[in-house]
Protein backbone atom coordinates (compact mmCIF):
# COMPACT_ATOMS: atom_id res chain seq x y z
CA UNK A 1 0.00 0.00 0.00
CA UNK A 2 1.21 3.15 -1.15
CA UNK A 3 -0.69 5.41 1.51
CA UNK A 4 2.10 8.28 1.16
CA UNK A 5 0.53 8.80 -3.23
CA UNK A 6 -2.91 8.32 -1.67
CA UNK A 7 -2.62 11.33 0.89
CA UNK A 8 -0.74 13.53 -1.13
CA UNK A 9 -3.33 13.17 -4.43
CA UNK A 10 -5.94 13.92 -1.75
CA UNK A 11 -3.92 17.31 -0.67
CA UNK A 12 -3.47 18.12 -4.32
CA UNK A 13 -6.81 17.39 -5.13
CA UNK A 14 -7.83 19.63 -2.06
CA UNK A 15 -10.26 16.91 -0.43
CA UNK A 16 -11.52 18.07 2.78
CA UNK A 17 -11.09 14.47 4.64
CA UNK A 18 -10.11 12.72 8.75
CA UNK A 19 -7.79 10.06 8.32
CA UNK A 20 -10.03 7.71 10.65
CA UNK A 21 -9.60 3.83 11.45
CA UNK A 22 -6.28 1.45 11.55
CA UNK A 23 -4.21 3.89 9.51
CA UNK A 24 -5.01 6.76 11.78
CA UNK A 25 -3.88 4.54 14.81
CA UNK A 26 -0.91 3.38 12.82
CA UNK A 27 0.36 6.68 12.73
CA UNK A 28 -0.27 7.93 16.02
CA UNK A 29 -0.05 4.96 18.37
CA UNK A 30 1.39 1.84 17.26
CA UNK A 31 2.14 -0.44 14.09
CA UNK A 32 -1.09 -2.52 13.36
CA UNK A 33 -1.71 -4.47 10.75
CA UNK A 34 -4.55 -2.69 8.37
CA UNK A 35 -5.36 -3.57 4.67
CA UNK A 36 -7.10 -0.01 3.84
CA UNK A 37 -7.23 4.02 4.58
CA UNK A 38 -10.29 5.01 5.68
CA UNK A 39 -11.45 8.79 5.01
CA UNK A 40 -14.08 10.48 6.65
CA UNK A 41 -14.73 13.59 3.96
CA UNK A 42 -16.33 16.50 4.93
CA UNK A 43 -19.91 15.52 3.23
CA UNK A 44 -20.66 19.16 0.73
CA UNK A 45 -21.09 18.73 -3.26
CA UNK A 46 -18.04 20.39 -3.60
CA UNK A 47 -15.81 18.32 -1.67
CA UNK A 48 -17.44 15.09 -2.81
CA UNK A 49 -16.29 16.54 -6.64
CA UNK A 50 -12.48 16.91 -5.24
CA UNK A 51 -12.81 13.60 -3.69
CA UNK A 52 -13.95 12.32 -7.11
CA UNK A 53 -11.39 13.36 -8.97
CA UNK A 54 -8.55 12.65 -6.11
CA UNK A 55 -9.94 8.48 -6.45
CA UNK A 56 -10.02 8.84 -10.69
CA UNK A 57 -6.39 10.10 -10.14
CA UNK A 58 -5.69 7.47 -8.08
CA UNK A 59 -7.74 4.80 -10.56
CA UNK A 60 -9.71 3.71 -7.92
CA UNK A 61 -12.64 1.37 -8.40
CA UNK A 62 -16.16 0.67 -6.69
CA UNK A 63 -19.30 -1.00 -7.48
CA UNK A 64 -22.59 -1.40 -5.77
CA UNK A 65 -22.28 -5.28 -6.90
CA UNK A 66 -19.56 -7.37 -8.03
CA UNK A 67 -20.98 -6.85 -12.10
CA UNK A 68 -21.01 -2.89 -11.91
CA UNK A 69 -17.47 -3.29 -10.41
CA UNK A 70 -15.43 -0.70 -12.76
CA UNK A 71 -13.65 3.03 -12.51
CA UNK A 72 -14.87 5.48 -10.95
CA UNK A 73 -14.30 7.82 -13.79
CA UNK A 74 -17.02 5.50 -15.43
CA UNK A 75 -19.88 6.42 -12.65
CA UNK A 76 -20.96 9.81 -12.38
CA UNK A 77 -22.53 10.40 -9.42
CA UNK A 78 -21.70 7.17 -7.33
CA UNK A 79 -20.50 8.74 -4.36
CA UNK A 80 -24.30 10.35 -3.21
CA UNK A 81 -25.77 6.58 -3.88
CA UNK A 82 -24.45 5.32 0.05
CA UNK A 83 -22.90 6.38 3.34
CA UNK A 84 -19.55 4.66 2.67
CA UNK A 85 -17.36 3.46 -0.01
CA UNK A 86 -15.11 1.01 -0.25
CA UNK A 87 -12.46 0.94 -2.87
CA UNK A 88 -9.53 -0.56 -4.95
CA UNK A 89 -6.80 1.42 -6.80
CA UNK A 90 -3.56 0.14 -7.49
CA UNK A 91 -1.85 2.51 -4.64
CA UNK A 92 -3.87 0.20 -2.11
CA UNK A 93 -7.32 0.02 -0.67
CA UNK A 94 -9.35 2.75 0.26
CA UNK A 95 -12.72 3.29 2.26
CA UNK A 96 -14.73 6.30 2.01
CA UNK A 97 -16.94 7.63 4.65
CA UNK A 98 -19.95 9.93 4.61
CA UNK A 99 -21.18 9.81 8.03
CA UNK A 100 -19.46 8.12 11.49
CA UNK A 101 -21.62 5.98 13.85
CA UNK A 102 -21.02 8.21 16.82
CA UNK A 103 -19.55 11.24 15.86
CA UNK A 104 -22.00 13.96 14.86
CA UNK A 105 -20.15 16.56 13.22
CA UNK A 106 -17.55 16.66 10.90
CA UNK A 107 -16.44 20.38 11.44
CA UNK A 108 -16.40 19.85 15.13
CA UNK A 109 -14.09 16.73 14.82
CA UNK A 110 -12.18 18.37 11.94
CA UNK A 111 -11.75 21.33 14.59
CA UNK A 112 -9.99 18.45 17.18
CA UNK A 113 -8.26 16.63 14.78
CA UNK A 114 -4.67 15.97 15.08
CA UNK A 115 -2.72 17.40 11.39
CA UNK A 116 0.41 15.49 10.99
CA UNK A 117 2.82 13.91 8.54
CA UNK A 118 4.19 10.38 7.52
CA UNK A 119 7.19 9.32 7.78
CA UNK A 120 8.10 10.17 4.06
CA UNK A 121 6.63 13.53 4.77
CA UNK A 122 2.90 13.47 3.29
CA UNK A 123 0.27 15.67 5.08
CA UNK A 124 -2.68 14.17 6.87
CA UNK A 125 -5.58 15.69 9.48
CA UNK A 126 -6.72 12.29 11.55
CA UNK A 127 -9.47 11.96 13.53
CA UNK A 128 -8.11 13.04 17.38
CA UNK A 129 -7.58 10.06 19.98
CA UNK A 130 -10.87 11.40 21.86
CA UNK A 131 -13.25 11.11 18.88
CA UNK A 132 -11.64 7.71 17.97
CA UNK A 133 -12.69 6.47 21.55
CA UNK A 134 -16.31 7.71 21.08
CA UNK A 135 -16.19 5.53 17.30
CA UNK A 136 -15.04 2.82 19.25
CA UNK A 137 -17.25 3.27 22.35
CA UNK A 138 -20.60 3.53 20.09
CA UNK A 139 -20.05 0.24 18.35
CA UNK A 140 -21.64 -2.64 19.95
CA UNK A 141 -19.16 -4.44 22.12
CA UNK A 142 -18.24 -7.59 20.20
CA UNK A 143 -16.92 -5.23 17.45
CA UNK A 144 -14.90 -2.97 19.54
CA UNK A 145 -11.46 -3.40 18.96
CA UNK A 146 -10.26 -3.48 23.07
CA UNK A 147 -6.22 -2.68 22.37
CA UNK A 148 -7.49 1.04 20.71
CA UNK A 149 -9.63 1.58 23.25
CA UNK A 150 -6.93 1.22 26.08
CA UNK A 151 -4.38 3.13 24.02
CA UNK A 152 -6.88 5.83 23.16
CA UNK A 153 -7.45 6.11 27.02
CA UNK A 154 -3.64 6.00 27.79
CA UNK A 155 -3.54 9.31 25.62
CA UNK A 156 -6.14 10.92 27.36
CA UNK A 157 -4.32 10.44 30.94
CA UNK A 158 -0.77 11.43 28.68
CA UNK A 159 -2.67 14.58 27.74
CA UNK A 160 -3.30 13.39 24.20
CA UNK A 161 0.48 12.39 23.30
CA UNK A 162 1.21 9.22 21.81
CA UNK A 163 2.39 6.20 23.88
CA UNK A 164 6.02 6.03 24.30
CA UNK A 165 8.08 4.11 21.81
CA UNK A 166 11.04 2.10 23.56
CA UNK A 167 14.55 3.63 22.54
Amino acid sequence: MNIDHILRTFADCGVEYLLIGGMNFLLRHEPVLTYDIDFWIRDTAENRDRCDTALRALDAAWGATEEDWRSVAAQPGWLVRQGVFCLTSPSGAIDIFRTVTGLLSWEDCNARAHAGRTAAGAPYRGLSDDDMLACQLALPPEQRRQSRVEAFKRAADRGGRPDETPS
